[in-house]
């Protein structure tokens, strides 16, 4: 979904962009003031997952670059040869269950029928992930500050002052993340000839740990920066392509204050800004383990995951995924078939309910958070959660809401604000949604005594794409039958 009046996500005019190489800064050399003026070109993003092959065409990890795009097997390598004090301060921000996950093989499969089937007028209902979801699959924090501030035309300056990385060429908010990697000790995140995945892992973190500073001081904080800003530009808020995002820069100034920022609702946010893109655009940026866990608790029936540790947390290294070696093109098929024809019974509406939360201390500080309808803020992008449309994960009933309509620019709910070519204080422009996240949004409850009415509300929204739990025929736009919970459905899961 692009913004009302922000810039798109092309480039300019068309021209050839000029490549941007980052290296290194030497010791003695001076930080270059931002540029003022003209506004940056946006990088045309990659595509994720691959397009669907033929039907003899098998698909697996081989055949998708989630795994090389999101770049967790460096990651976990450069934390494992990060320094005991490093590793103590990335705990007190937060981050260390987080970092110590598993990496989760993607299912390209299931990521692809979840984004063709998300609703794009409506993104955040009727089932859709949660902030409760966020804290108990990926354990970062979704209390806090709202993770936002002033987006630049150029972070140039931050870069080379917090950094110590030099950009040359046209300016951007992006960084490569192979220059990243390499300022951190990893030259090259390719296995060796003969070379095990053990000995890979172990490599890599030799190469970090030689690289990285040993004592505190302003070297280290560099690292840390550095590090931070790998882990949020290509996990948390993931990007396609090599790439890496900096709007992040700014609020790691100050490293003492990173932990007090709702990172997990970041990543909400910036994962739902992604799935609302064209359907042509096959993958999905951000943190996509996020959806396939969520989809293991929440349809267990489509039986894409495999329990490997029960009570396991945080709840994303329970599971693995379960290989399928049928084509792409199937697959999606039969998980969109599979999706169509769910019970209601079957659907996990509250899949948390027995979980300890006592060994899960980031779930009871995100409790206030959760069961409420609230804007999510990600730098310059706000997406409205709106709780009622989902009010089953409650235990609720759900009672007859207004559908939104698309009028106006704030005053229609769904809408996220891209990235404006300028400097932009958002915790300015957005201050109506920004008070409404420091007052927790707004606590969504039910006075209704079964769901009835409105099923008919949302049949008579969504009529001409369901089917009559009798017979199974598609109904006409008038149709009083209801349609399915899911925003990214477009038949009932309730047939039986």
């Amino acid at each position: 979904m692009e913004g009302g009046d922000g810039g798109g996500q092309g480039g300019e005019g068309g021209g050839r962009r000029r490549k941007k190489t980052i290296r290194r800064r030497q010791a003695g050399e001076g930080t270059s003031a931002a540029a003022q003026d003209p506004p940056p070109v946006v990088p045309i993003e990659e595509d994720i997952a691959p397009a669907a092959g033929d039907d003899d065409e098998p698909v697996g990890p081989q055949k998708t670059e989630l795994r090389s795009r999101l770049g967790w097997a460096v990651i976990r390598a450069i934390y494992d040869g990060l320094p005991d004090f490093q590793v103590r301060r990335l705990e007190g921000m937060g981050f260390g269950p987080f970092l110590r996950l598993e990496e989760l093989t993607p299912d390209v499969a299931l990521i692809q029928a979840l984004k063709e089937r998300w609703d794009p007028e409506f993104p955040w209902g009727h089932m859709v992930p949660t902030l409760e979801d966020v804290v108990q699959i990926t354990s970062l924090r979704v209390d806090g500050q709202a993770v936002t501030g002033t987006t630049y035309t150029s972070y140039q300056e931050p870069v080379e002052r917090l950094l110590g990385l030099e950009v040359r060429g046209e300016r951007s908010s992006l960084v490569q993340r192979t220059a990243l990697q390499a300022s951190l000790g990893v030259t090259s995140a390719r296995r060796q000839t003969g070379e095990g995945q053990a000995e890979h892992m172990e490599r890599m973190m030799d190469d970090a740990r030689a690289a990285m500073a040993e004592e505190e001081g302003e070297a280290a904080d560099r690292d840390l920066r550095r590090f931070l800003t790998l882990v949020i530009g290509k996990l948390i808020l993931g990007t396609r392509g090599d790439p890496v995002s900096c709007h992040c820069l700014p609020l790691l100034e100050d490293l003492s204050s990173v932990g007090n920022y709702a990172w997990g609702a970041a990543l909400l946010a910036h994962l739902f800004d992604s799935l609302g893109t064209s359907n042509r655009v096959t993958g999905v940026a951000g943190f996509y383990p996020l959806l396939q866990v969520w989809v293991y608790y929440h349809l267990p029936s489509l039986h894409r995951g495999v329990a490997r540790r029960r009570g396991a947390v945080p709840l994303l290294q329970c599971w693995r995924f379960c290989r399928d070696e049928r084509s792409l093109r199937r697959q999606v098929t039969l998980i969109h078939d599979a999706m169509d024809s769910i019970p209601f019974g079957h659907v996990q509406w509250t899949p948390y309910v027995g979980e300890d939360d006592a060994t899960q201390p980031w779930v009871e500080r995100g409790r206030p958070y959760f069961g409420r309808d609230i804007w999510l803020h990600c730098y310059n992008t706000v997406v409205p959660l709106h709780h009622r449309l989902v009010a089953r994960t409650l235990g609720l009933h759900q009672v007859v809401v207004e559908f939104p309509t698309r009028q106006g620019l704030w005053e229609r709910p769904g809408r996220s604000f891209r990235g404006i070519q300028q400097v932009t204080d958002w915790t300015v422009r957005v201050r109506e949604q920004l008070d409404d996240w420091e007052r927790r949004g707004k606590e969504v409850s039910s006075e209704a005594a079964s769901d009835e009415d409105y099923y008919r509300a949302y049949a008579r929204r969504y009529g001409a794409q369901v089917l009559t739990p009798r017979d199974g025929l598609p109904h006409s736009r008038a149709s009083s039958t209801p349609l399915s919970s899911s925003g990214m459905i477009s038949r009932p899961w309730w047939i039986s």
